[in-house]
Protein backbone atom coordinates (compact mmCIF):
# COMPACT_ATOMS: atom_id res chain seq x y z
CA UNK A 1 0.00 0.00 0.00
CA UNK A 2 1.07 3.59 -0.56
CA UNK A 3 1.76 5.91 2.36
CA UNK A 4 -1.56 7.66 1.69
CA UNK A 5 -3.47 4.38 1.69
CA UNK A 6 -1.80 3.32 4.93
CA UNK A 7 -2.96 6.56 6.55
CA UNK A 8 -6.49 6.02 5.24
CA UNK A 9 -6.52 2.49 6.63
CA UNK A 10 -5.39 3.82 10.00
CA UNK A 11 -8.36 6.17 10.02
CA UNK A 12 -10.76 3.49 8.86
CA UNK A 13 -14.16 2.92 10.47
CA UNK A 14 -14.64 0.68 13.49
CA UNK A 15 -15.98 -2.51 11.93
CA UNK A 16 -17.25 -5.57 13.81
CA UNK A 17 -17.71 -8.76 11.78
CA UNK A 18 -19.71 -11.56 13.43
CA UNK A 19 -19.71 -15.14 12.16
CA UNK A 20 -17.38 -18.06 11.57
CA UNK A 21 -16.04 -20.49 9.00
CA UNK A 22 -14.48 -19.64 5.64
CA UNK A 23 -17.09 -16.98 4.83
CA UNK A 24 -15.95 -14.73 7.67
CA UNK A 25 -12.24 -15.24 6.95
CA UNK A 26 -12.77 -14.44 3.25
CA UNK A 27 -14.38 -11.13 4.14
CA UNK A 28 -11.67 -10.28 6.68
CA UNK A 29 -8.93 -10.70 4.05
CA UNK A 30 -10.47 -7.90 2.05
CA UNK A 31 -11.54 -5.61 4.89
CA UNK A 32 -8.07 -5.45 6.45
CA UNK A 33 -6.97 -3.46 3.39
CA UNK A 34 -9.55 -0.77 4.23
CA UNK A 35 -9.29 -0.40 8.02
CA UNK A 36 -7.24 -1.51 10.99
CA UNK A 37 -10.16 -0.84 13.33
CA UNK A 38 -11.44 -4.35 12.63
CA UNK A 39 -12.83 -6.83 15.18
CA UNK A 40 -13.92 -10.37 14.33
CA UNK A 41 -16.33 -12.00 16.80
CA UNK A 42 -16.19 -15.73 16.15
CA UNK A 43 -18.43 -18.67 17.01
CA UNK A 44 -17.12 -21.49 19.23
CA UNK A 45 -19.90 -24.02 18.55
CA UNK A 46 -17.89 -26.22 16.16
CA UNK A 47 -17.33 -29.82 17.26
CA UNK A 48 -16.10 -31.54 14.09
CA UNK A 49 -12.74 -32.28 12.49
CA UNK A 50 -9.47 -31.42 14.19
CA UNK A 51 -11.18 -28.80 16.34
CA UNK A 52 -13.58 -31.42 17.64
CA UNK A 53 -10.71 -33.75 18.58
CA UNK A 54 -8.96 -31.03 20.59
CA UNK A 55 -12.24 -30.01 22.18
CA UNK A 56 -12.94 -33.59 23.27
CA UNK A 57 -9.40 -34.39 24.39
CA UNK A 58 -8.51 -31.10 26.11
CA UNK A 59 -11.89 -29.64 27.04
CA UNK A 60 -11.07 -26.38 25.23
CA UNK A 61 -13.23 -24.29 22.88
CA UNK A 62 -12.78 -25.31 19.23
CA UNK A 63 -9.91 -23.37 17.63
CA UNK A 64 -10.67 -23.95 13.93
CA UNK A 65 -12.78 -20.90 13.06
CA UNK A 66 -10.48 -18.68 15.14
CA UNK A 67 -7.49 -20.05 13.24
CA UNK A 68 -9.10 -19.32 9.87
CA UNK A 69 -9.55 -15.70 10.92
CA UNK A 70 -5.94 -15.52 12.08
CA UNK A 71 -4.74 -16.81 8.73
CA UNK A 72 -6.78 -14.07 7.06
CA UNK A 73 -5.50 -11.23 9.24
CA UNK A 74 -1.91 -12.35 9.88
CA UNK A 75 1.05 -10.17 8.94
CA UNK A 76 3.66 -12.72 9.97
CA UNK A 77 6.63 -14.08 8.05
CA UNK A 78 5.69 -16.49 5.22
CA UNK A 79 7.11 -19.50 7.07
CA UNK A 80 4.86 -18.74 10.05
CA UNK A 81 1.83 -18.48 7.79
CA UNK A 82 2.75 -21.86 6.27
CA UNK A 83 3.04 -23.39 9.73
CA UNK A 84 -0.31 -21.99 10.75
CA UNK A 85 -2.15 -23.65 7.85
CA UNK A 86 -0.12 -26.89 7.75
CA UNK A 87 -2.15 -30.08 8.16
CA UNK A 88 -0.55 -33.36 9.15
CA UNK A 89 -0.91 -35.93 6.34
CA UNK A 90 -2.53 -39.36 6.52
CA UNK A 91 -0.42 -41.83 8.42
CA UNK A 92 0.33 -39.33 11.19
CA UNK A 93 -1.66 -41.25 13.79
CA UNK A 94 -3.86 -39.09 16.03
CA UNK A 95 -2.42 -36.02 14.29
CA UNK A 96 -3.76 -37.02 10.85
CA UNK A 97 -5.70 -34.10 9.42
CA UNK A 98 -4.92 -31.86 12.38
CA UNK A 99 -3.85 -28.27 11.74
CA UNK A 100 -0.60 -27.08 13.32
CA UNK A 101 -2.30 -23.74 13.98
CA UNK A 102 -4.90 -25.55 16.09
CA UNK A 103 -2.11 -27.15 18.12
CA UNK A 104 -0.46 -23.78 18.77
CA UNK A 105 -3.74 -22.42 20.08
CA UNK A 106 -4.22 -25.54 22.20
CA UNK A 107 -0.76 -25.06 23.75
CA UNK A 108 -1.41 -21.39 24.48
CA UNK A 109 -4.78 -22.32 25.96
CA UNK A 110 -2.88 -24.55 28.40
CA UNK A 111 -0.46 -21.75 29.29
CA UNK A 112 -2.97 -18.94 29.80
CA UNK A 113 -6.00 -18.97 32.13
CA UNK A 114 -8.66 -18.42 29.44
CA UNK A 115 -9.19 -19.12 25.76
CA UNK A 116 -9.57 -15.46 24.82
CA UNK A 117 -6.17 -14.72 26.38
CA UNK A 118 -4.64 -17.55 24.35
CA UNK A 119 -6.18 -16.05 21.20
CA UNK A 120 -4.83 -12.60 22.12
CA UNK A 121 -1.28 -13.90 22.65
CA UNK A 122 -1.32 -15.78 19.34
CA UNK A 123 -2.65 -12.66 17.63
CA UNK A 124 0.39 -10.77 18.92
CA UNK A 125 2.76 -13.41 17.55
CA UNK A 126 1.11 -13.19 14.13
CA UNK A 127 0.87 -9.37 14.18
CA UNK A 128 -2.72 -9.57 12.97
CA UNK A 129 -4.58 -6.59 11.59
CA UNK A 130 -7.33 -5.81 14.08
CA UNK A 131 -8.65 -8.13 16.80
CA UNK A 132 -10.11 -11.63 16.93
CA UNK A 133 -12.42 -12.48 19.82
CA UNK A 134 -14.19 -15.75 20.65
CA UNK A 135 -17.82 -14.83 21.29
CA UNK A 136 -17.67 -16.71 24.62
CA UNK A 137 -15.19 -18.72 26.67
CA UNK A 138 -17.93 -21.20 27.59
CA UNK A 139 -17.87 -24.81 26.40
CA UNK A 140 -21.07 -24.86 24.32
CA UNK A 141 -22.86 -27.35 22.11
CA UNK A 142 -25.28 -26.49 19.30
CA UNK A 143 -28.70 -28.15 19.17
CA UNK A 144 -30.89 -27.99 16.07
CA UNK A 145 -34.66 -28.58 16.15
CA UNK A 146 -36.43 -29.45 12.90
CA UNK A 147 -39.91 -28.67 11.60
CA UNK A 148 -41.04 -32.24 12.36
CA UNK A 149 -40.17 -31.78 16.04
CA UNK A 150 -36.99 -33.88 16.08
CA UNK A 151 -33.68 -32.50 17.31
CA UNK A 152 -29.98 -33.30 17.32
CA UNK A 153 -27.09 -32.04 19.47
CA UNK A 154 -23.71 -31.32 17.89
CA UNK A 155 -22.82 -28.92 15.07
CA UNK A 156 -21.10 -31.68 13.09
CA UNK A 157 -24.20 -33.92 13.24
CA UNK A 158 -26.69 -31.40 11.84
CA UNK A 159 -25.89 -31.99 8.16
CA UNK A 160 -26.52 -35.73 8.14
CA UNK A 161 -29.47 -35.54 10.52
CA UNK A 162 -31.18 -32.95 8.32
CA UNK A 163 -30.70 -35.12 5.25
CA UNK A 164 -32.31 -38.04 7.08
CA UNK A 165 -35.27 -35.97 8.36
CA UNK A 166 -35.78 -34.31 4.95
CA UNK A 167 -37.25 -31.14 6.43
CA UNK A 168 -36.08 -27.66 7.36
CA UNK A 169 -34.35 -26.55 10.52
CA UNK A 170 -36.86 -24.66 12.68
CA UNK A 171 -34.43 -23.27 15.26
CA UNK A 172 -31.08 -23.74 16.94
CA UNK A 173 -29.99 -23.14 20.52
CA UNK A 174 -26.85 -23.41 22.60
CA UNK A 175 -26.35 -25.86 25.46
CA UNK A 176 -26.02 -24.51 28.09
CA UNK A 177 -28.37 -21.75 26.97
CA UNK A 178 -27.39 -18.08 27.04
CA UNK A 179 -23.69 -18.50 27.98
CA UNK A 180 -21.91 -15.33 29.06
CA UNK A 181 -20.49 -13.25 26.24
CA UNK A 182 -16.87 -12.17 26.27
CA UNK A 183 -17.10 -8.62 27.68
CA UNK A 184 -14.71 -7.35 25.00
CA UNK A 185 -17.09 -8.63 22.32
CA UNK A 186 -20.03 -6.68 23.70
CA UNK A 187 -17.82 -3.60 24.09
CA UNK A 188 -16.64 -3.86 20.47
CA UNK A 189 -20.26 -4.00 19.26
CA UNK A 190 -21.17 -0.97 21.36
CA UNK A 191 -18.30 1.04 19.84
CA UNK A 192 -18.78 -0.12 16.24
CA UNK A 193 -19.63 2.14 13.34
CA UNK A 194 -20.41 -0.79 11.03
CA UNK A 195 -21.61 -4.26 12.11
CA UNK A 196 -21.48 -7.16 9.65
CA UNK A 197 -23.24 -10.52 10.00
CA UNK A 198 -22.05 -13.30 7.69
CA UNK A 199 -21.32 -14.49 5.13
CA UNK A 200 -21.23 -18.09 6.26
CA UNK A 201 -23.37 -21.04 7.28
CA UNK A 202 -26.60 -19.55 8.59
CA UNK A 203 -27.42 -21.93 11.42
CA UNK A 204 -23.94 -23.15 12.35
CA UNK A 205 -21.69 -20.10 11.89
CA UNK A 206 -23.76 -16.90 12.12
CA UNK A 207 -26.76 -17.54 14.38
CA UNK A 208 -24.82 -19.30 17.21
CA UNK A 209 -23.16 -15.97 18.01
CA UNK A 210 -26.57 -14.37 18.51
CA UNK A 211 -27.50 -16.99 21.12
CA UNK A 212 -24.73 -15.89 23.48
CA UNK A 213 -26.08 -13.68 26.26
CA UNK A 214 -25.80 -9.99 25.39
CA UNK A 215 -24.63 -10.26 21.78
CA UNK A 216 -27.94 -9.90 19.90
CA UNK A 217 -29.10 -7.30 22.41
CA UNK A 218 -25.97 -5.21 21.85
CA UNK A 219 -26.37 -5.40 18.06
CA UNK A 220 -30.05 -4.43 18.23
CA UNK A 221 -29.24 -1.44 20.49
CA UNK A 222 -26.41 -0.23 18.29
CA UNK A 223 -26.79 2.92 16.19
CA UNK A 224 -24.17 1.57 13.76
CA UNK A 225 -25.05 0.57 10.21
CA UNK A 226 -25.90 -3.15 10.39
CA UNK A 227 -25.45 -5.29 7.30
CA UNK A 228 -26.26 -8.96 6.74
CA UNK A 229 -24.23 -10.50 3.90
CA UNK A 230 -26.27 -13.30 2.42
CA UNK A 231 -24.61 -16.39 0.98
CA UNK A 232 -24.44 -16.85 -2.78
CA UNK A 233 -25.70 -20.44 -2.85
CA UNK A 234 -28.00 -22.48 -0.63
CA UNK A 235 -26.10 -24.92 1.58
CA UNK A 236 -26.65 -28.64 1.34
CA UNK A 237 -27.71 -30.06 4.69
CA UNK A 238 -28.59 -26.67 6.12
CA UNK A 239 -30.52 -24.18 3.96
CA UNK A 240 -31.92 -26.08 0.95
CA UNK A 241 -34.98 -24.33 -0.46
CA UNK A 242 -34.46 -21.16 1.57
CA UNK A 243 -34.68 -17.73 -0.08
CA UNK A 244 -32.81 -14.62 0.98
CA UNK A 245 -35.83 -13.47 3.00
CA UNK A 246 -35.91 -16.87 4.75
CA UNK A 247 -32.30 -16.25 5.85
CA UNK A 248 -33.19 -12.81 7.18
CA UNK A 249 -36.29 -14.14 8.95
CA UNK A 250 -34.22 -16.85 10.66
CA UNK A 251 -31.77 -14.23 11.92
CA UNK A 252 -34.60 -12.11 13.32
CA UNK A 253 -36.36 -15.13 14.85
CA UNK A 254 -33.20 -15.93 16.82
CA UNK A 255 -32.57 -12.34 17.94
CA UNK A 256 -35.19 -9.64 17.56
CA UNK A 257 -36.21 -6.56 15.57
CA UNK A 258 -33.49 -4.08 14.75
CA UNK A 259 -30.78 -6.67 14.22
CA UNK A 260 -30.02 -5.62 10.64
CA UNK A 261 -30.72 -2.58 8.46
CA UNK A 262 -29.58 -3.94 5.10
CA UNK A 263 -29.22 -7.30 3.38
CA UNK A 264 -26.46 -7.55 0.76
CA UNK A 265 -27.05 -10.15 -1.96
CA UNK A 266 -24.97 -11.14 -4.96
CA UNK A 267 -26.22 -9.89 -8.34
CA UNK A 268 -23.70 -11.68 -10.59
CA UNK A 269 -25.01 -14.77 -12.43
CA UNK A 270 -23.50 -18.20 -11.83
CA UNK A 271 -22.35 -19.87 -15.06
CA UNK A 272 -24.43 -22.85 -16.26
CA UNK A 273 -21.70 -25.47 -15.92
CA UNK A 274 -21.18 -24.57 -12.28
CA UNK A 275 -24.91 -24.62 -11.64
CA UNK A 276 -25.00 -28.23 -12.80
CA UNK A 277 -22.24 -29.18 -10.38
CA UNK A 278 -24.07 -27.51 -7.50
CA UNK A 279 -27.32 -29.29 -8.37
CA UNK A 280 -25.54 -32.58 -7.69
CA UNK A 281 -25.33 -31.54 -4.03
CA UNK A 282 -28.82 -30.02 -3.85
CA UNK A 283 -27.58 -26.43 -3.94
CA UNK A 284 -28.77 -23.53 -6.11
CA UNK A 285 -28.24 -19.75 -6.16
CA UNK A 286 -30.23 -18.16 -3.35
CA UNK A 287 -33.42 -16.55 -4.66
CA UNK A 288 -33.39 -12.83 -3.88
CA UNK A 289 -37.00 -11.98 -3.02
CA UNK A 290 -36.86 -8.21 -2.57
CA UNK A 291 -40.44 -7.58 -1.46
CA UNK A 292 -40.33 -10.32 1.18
CA UNK A 293 -37.02 -9.00 2.55
CA UNK A 294 -38.32 -5.46 2.80
CA UNK A 295 -41.56 -6.70 4.40
CA UNK A 296 -39.31 -7.76 7.29
CA UNK A 297 -38.13 -4.17 7.70
CA UNK A 298 -34.77 -4.80 6.04
CA UNK A 299 -33.57 -2.99 2.92
CA UNK A 300 -32.12 -5.05 0.06
CA UNK A 301 -28.91 -4.02 -1.69
CA UNK A 302 -27.33 -6.03 -4.50
CA UNK A 303 -23.79 -6.03 -5.84
CA UNK A 304 -21.76 -8.41 -8.07
CA UNK A 305 -19.67 -9.86 -5.24
CA UNK A 306 -19.09 -13.45 -6.40
CA UNK A 307 -15.91 -15.09 -7.65
CA UNK A 308 -15.96 -18.42 -9.47
CA UNK A 309 -13.44 -21.24 -9.62
CA UNK A 310 -13.88 -24.47 -11.57
CA UNK A 311 -15.87 -25.96 -8.68
CA UNK A 312 -17.29 -23.14 -6.54
CA UNK A 313 -19.09 -19.79 -6.58
CA UNK A 314 -17.99 -17.87 -3.52
CA UNK A 315 -17.60 -14.32 -2.34
CA UNK A 316 -14.68 -12.47 -3.89
CA UNK A 317 -12.22 -11.13 -1.34
CA UNK A 318 -11.83 -7.80 -3.15
CA UNK A 319 -15.36 -7.34 -4.51
CA UNK A 320 -17.06 -8.08 -1.22
CA UNK A 321 -14.82 -5.75 0.78
CA UNK A 322 -15.24 -3.00 -1.81
CA UNK A 323 -19.03 -3.39 -1.80
CA UNK A 324 -19.16 -3.28 2.00
CA UNK A 325 -17.05 -0.13 2.15
CA UNK A 326 -19.04 1.57 -0.61
CA UNK A 327 -22.31 0.82 1.18
CA UNK A 328 -20.87 2.14 4.43
CA UNK A 329 -19.64 5.34 2.81
CA UNK A 330 -23.01 5.88 1.14
CA UNK A 331 -24.98 5.38 4.35
CA UNK A 332 -22.65 6.45 7.18
CA UNK A 333 -23.74 10.08 7.08
CA UNK A 334 -27.30 9.06 7.92
CA UNK A 335 -26.30 7.44 11.25
CA UNK A 336 -26.66 9.31 14.52
CA UNK A 337 -24.22 8.29 17.26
Amino acid sequence: MTERNCCEVGRGPKIVAIGGGTGLSTMLRGLKLHTRNLTAIVTVADDGGGSGVLREDLGMPPPGDIRHCMEALANAEPVMEQLLSYRFPSGSGRLTGQSFGNLILAALNGIYPSFDEAVARMSEVLAISGRILPVTNANVQLEATFENGTSVVGESKIFQFKKEQDCRIRSVRLLPERPAALPAAVEAIEEAELILLGPGSLYTSVIPNLLVDGIAEAVCRSKALKLYICNIMTQDGETEGMTASDHVAALLDHSGPGLVDLCLCNSAPVRPGLLERYREEDAIPITVDKEAIEALGVELVTRPVSSETSNYARHSVTRLAQAVMEIYEERAHTRIF
